[in-house]
């Protein structure tokens, strides 16, 4: 290992820390800017709550139509089945509150109360209609709905007036599952529409809540998602403030959780939408401030409804790809895409492997802690073959290396580098050993790391499921914790965070110690330089993870233990003079096949020594010209 490769090594780890500390910051906006949605008017029922910019559309002339039905507060209907419990308010005809029967707030279970998590409030939380009139513009929000017809899963709510004229607002529950329809009508209206008339404006704000243990792990993964017709699903930045004018039209908008969705889904694509995402300060008690606003399609004859589909609950992969085939408007809509697994290699190892792997696991009704485990030695099972091969790359490596020293010894110094190179990598050959053996299990393994630093945070199986000293796997866990947060570290101490960089710290150890029973000379000088950059890896770790779920840190500690394991078995189980017994054998079929020539990283190294010796007889001839 030269000195470049040093000094790459030290810049990637800056830049890891570096980025590690960025991403922690929450982001402001610039001097002279104003963040999303600052200038909005906040609602009477939360100081808190902020409107859309696109609010000054929605100002009604309050002497015009449905004049009468002006009001400022409305009456709750509930609508209920299984796995939902959804409020509408007659003021708006409006969705109020959701409260998922399944689930609960991370509050409410540490403190043991049987409380619905409470997904959706209008406390914090706004829907609202523009209709476009020749007169004025017509804000639901601001009109009381009448009750028409109700049962336990459906509910009919009209606006309308002493001349006949109406919109209807109708909500279709079904007996089980987490959608929702509505069935927007306007009755007798079509003379009092604009002439430009073709749309309903939609404004949805929501100030989302923050549902589990650790501000910081859930904030991570909540953002507002969209589906683009063209483009597919597109999400604003999780850091900071962020907003958007979205080009073309969109299929669903989502306002997301780490765990929970809020969701609208149009059975024609909506246009002109606008998103916008504030970050909240942590200790409030909520994640961030979403706001929409988009243009639904209208038919002012009334003859087609305006159809919507609201979706409120959990972001389970495999139940949301189910949902598919149960949305509105005739096609796939991915609402899968809304857990995040990561960049394309890593998705599809998760999306084909992990996910079914860990569902099947999970119906098995086994411990979660137990999953992991098994989910982890299964792995761990698949790649072994390849660690194994690696391992004996490096062991017939350590073998050979006293006839290294004495190639080291025969062509000493800089200017004979390529030359020993050349000769290292024909003598490799000769033997029957690939230096590059070693790197084919850290290729394989690495991706499937990632592809899990994506999967486990989105497992809302793991959610508020206890293991050991964790009472819940999908936050972390506190051996020790104290009031006031301290730089890089928050204001707890993670067990399995330190368990896992203690074993990656061992396991480090073992890999050097490897390494360096093959090397010599120059590059056995060079690995102790980088011995205290692989100690300093945990280290990082630690800083980077102790806020990570303790699913996450269980999960690479057992991981690491297992290849520590796996490492001393294969150590143990291997026997050095056997092993060079057989390399000899290797080297005398060799010696005894004349026409058998160096291949792979020998034969490039003789071509490029070929190529310079041929360059240095040119230069010769040029000189003594």
């Amino acid at each position: 290992m030269d000195k470049n490769t040093v000094t790459g090594l030290i810049l990637i780890v800056a830049v890891l820390i570096g980025w590690s500390y960025l991403f922690n910051q929450p982001q402001q906006p610039a001097d002279g800017q104003q963040a999303p949605q600052e200038q909005a008017a906040k609602p009477a029922e939360a100081q808190q709550s902020q409107k859309p910019a696109a609010q000054a559309l929605a100002a009604a002339d309050t002497s015009g139509l449905f004049a009468a039905a002006i009001a400022t507060k409305g009456k709750d209907v509930t609508l209920e089945n299984k796995r939902l419990r959804v409020t509408v308010s007659t003021l708006g005809g409006a969705v109020s509150r959701v409260e998922l029967k399944d689930y609960k707030s991370y509050a409410d279970f540490s403190a043991g109360k049987q409380k619905a998590l409470v997904l959706y409030d209008n406390k914090d939380a706004r829907s609202e209609f523009v209709y476009e009139f020749k007169q004025q513009n017509l804000n639901t929000s601001q009109y009381a709905f009448s009750l028409v017809a109700r049962t336990d899963t459906s509910l009919t709510l009209a606006l309308s007036d002493s001349a006949g004229r109406r919109i209807v607002h109708t909500y279709t529950l079904p007996a089980d599952g987490y959608l929702m329809r509505l069935d927007i009508q306007a009755d007798g209206l079509q003379n009092d529409f604009s002439a430009k008339a073709g749309s309903i404006r939609f404004n949805w704000a929501d100030r989302v809540r923050q549902q589990e243990k650790g501000f910081y792990f859930e904030n991570m993964y909540s953002t507002l998602t969209y589906k683009s017709v063209e483009d597919g699903t597109e999400k604003l930045n999780e850091q900071g403030d962020d907003d958007e004018q979205v080009t073309g039209a969109v299929d669903w908008i989502a306002f997301k959780n780490q765990y929970f969705s809020s969701l609208v889904i149009a059975a024609e694509p909506m246009h002109d939408v606008r998103v916008a995402s504030k970050q909240e300060e942590e200790g409030s008690g909520y994640l961030k401030h979403y706001a929409a606003e988009a243009s639904l399609a209208l038919d002012p004859a009334g003859k087609r409804p305006t159809s919507l589909q609201y979706y409120f609950g959990p972001n389970k992969y495999l139940d949301l790809k189910d949902l598919n085939g149960q949305t509105i408007g005739g096609k796939d809509q991915d609402l899968q895409e809304l857990v995040y697994l990561g960049w394309p290699l890593f998705k599809w190892i998760n999306r084909f492997f992990t996910v079914y792997v860990f569902d099947w696991l999970t119906r098995l009704n086994l411990h979660m802690g137990l999953v992991l485990l098994i989910i982890t030695l299964l792995i761990r099972a698949i790649v072994y073959p390849t660690t194994r091969k690696s391992y004996l790359s490096s062991a017939k490596m350590r073998v050979l290396k006293p006839k290294i020293d004495e190639l080291n010894k025969q062509y000493p110094g800089q200017e004979n580098a390529m030359k020993r190179q050349q000769e290292m990598m024909t003598l490799y050959s000769q033997y029957g050993v690939s230096p590059m053996g070693g790197c084919l299990p850290m290729l394989i393994q690495m991706p499937i790391w990632i592809a899990m630093f994506n999967f486990v945070p989105n497992a809302i199986e793991l959610r508020q499921q206890s293991f050991l000293w964790a009472d819940d796997l999908s936050t972390y866990d506190s051996l020790l914790s104290w009031s006031s947060d301290l730089p890089l570290i928050g204001n707890h101490l993670s067990l399995f965070c330190l368990l896992f960089c203690a074993t990656n710290l061992i396991y480090s150890y073992m890999t050097m110690r490897q390494q360096r029973d093959t090397m010599s000379g120059e590059q056995a000088q060079q690995m102790k330089m980088m011995q205290w950059m692989m100690f300093l890896m945990p280290v990082f770790f630690f800083f980077m993870f102790n806020k990570y779920s303790a699913g996450l840190n269980y999960y690479y500690f057992i991981s690491l233990l297992a290849g520590a394991l796996s490492m001393w078995w294969l150590r143990r189980t291997t026997d050095d003079k056997k092993l060079l017994e057989r390399l000899e054998a290797n080297y005398r079929a060799n010696k005894a096949n004349p026409a058998k020539r160096p291949s792979g990283l020998a034969a490039r190294f003789a071509a490029l020594q070929e190529q310079q010796e041929e360059l240095r007889r040119k230069q010769e001839r040029f000189k003594k010209k």
